[in-house]
């Protein structure tokens, strides 16, 4: 199967590729987060991303696209109260979603999937539902797998190979809601 696999960062791809190699799938990584931010932290990631693919000889397609004035008009116009949670997340994955199933599409891939998928912290429904969704509006097929079985030791490989390990998931929002989390003591 030639898989295209959208991934948010090297911590959370160490894991969904060790599971496809397992069944024999090679897949092939593609970076597109215009959700992560602030730029340093979309940096941080992608560079550390390209560490993990040089070291495991993995192919790597990029679209650094740093998208912070588009993604926050975006996601506030979802909700002209703030952004809520749902839907920021629901925009986001289909943002991230659909330009995997277009590129899937365009470049001849069996199926695509997503590393989001090994988060615990992640709408899992909403991402198989969303993927299938994109997947069905590109003809393209979305390999949904529930990878957080292994989301803990992926966490400990990266650690130990020394790659960056982000604290939130991604976008302005998720990090101020991190920091008040942890000044509430929930964290």
């Amino acid at each position: 199967m030639k898989l295209l696999l959208h991934t948010c960062c090297a911590p959370c791809s160490i894991q969904c590729v060790n599971d496809l190699n397992a069944d024999g799938i090679t897949p092939e990584l593609y970076w597109y987060n215009p959700n992560i931010h602030p730029y340093t932290e979309y940096r941080s990631r992608m560079d550390s991303l390209k560490e993990f693919v040089k070291e495991k000889n993995l192919p790597l397609i990029i679209e650094d696209e740093y998208g912070l004035r588009a993604f926050v008009r975006a996601v506030e116009n979802e909700n002209s109260a703030g952004p809520a949670k749902a839907a920021r997340c629901a925009f986001c994955y289909r943002l991230r979603l659909g330009k995997a199933a277009r590129m899937a599409a365009e470049k001849g891939y069996d199926a695509f999937t997503t590393s989001l998928l090994i988060s615990p912290y992640q709408d899992h429904e909403l991402l198989r539902q969303i993927g299938e969704e994109e997947a069905g509006n590109h003809g393209v097929e979305f390999l949904y797998r529930d990878f957080r079985p292994h989301f803990w030791e992926g966490r400990k490989l990266a650690k130990e190979a020394g790659y960056y390990m982000q604290k939130y998931c991604g976008c302005i929002y998720s990090e101020e809601e991190r920091y008040l989390a942890k000044q509430a003591g929930n964290d």
